[in-house]
């Protein structure tokens, strides 16, 4: 697979995603559902923790990925739905860490939700990787 970025401007990079990518030479693409902040048993985790919730969808999305043979550094696309966006941007850094880590910057679109599927729950991260 090649990823080649596009950034006509570059103020996105400096927070962590590309404006887009194109991809080329993939064989396989895994479709994300939404990940949030739940625990095995689909009960949510982290209540009131912002920063706690982030990281526990970001490693929800690492078992979703490495369960089809994939890792971070597969992400194309990511979209991130939170109940607070004033809230998540303080604690972004704790997702921007990991795709920084993991090499990547997928173009991401964050959304501001009324709720999400569970209370308490304030985030929430689905994506596209391609390998």
């Amino acid at each position: 697979m090649e990823r080649t970025a596009v950034n006509p401007v570059t103020w996105s990079t400096e927070l962590g995603f590309n404006q887009g990518e194109v991809v080329s030479g993939q064989t396989r693409t895994l479709y994300l559902s939404g990940q949030a902040a739940t625990a095995d048993d689909g009960k949510p985790r982290h209540e009131g923790d912002m920063a706690g919730q982030l990281g526990l969808c970001v490693d929800n999305m690492e078992a979703v990925l490495r369960e089809a043979g994939m890792s971070l550094a597969n992400l194309v696309r990511l979209t991130v739905y939170t109940t607070d966006v004033d809230l998540l941007f303080p604690h972004y850094g704790v997702l921007a860490g990991r795709l920084a880590a993991a090499g990547v910057a997928p173009a991401t679109t964050m959304l501001g939700v009324t709720r999400l599927a569970l209370p308490g729950l304030m985030v929430e991260l689905e994506g596209t990787a391609v390998a």
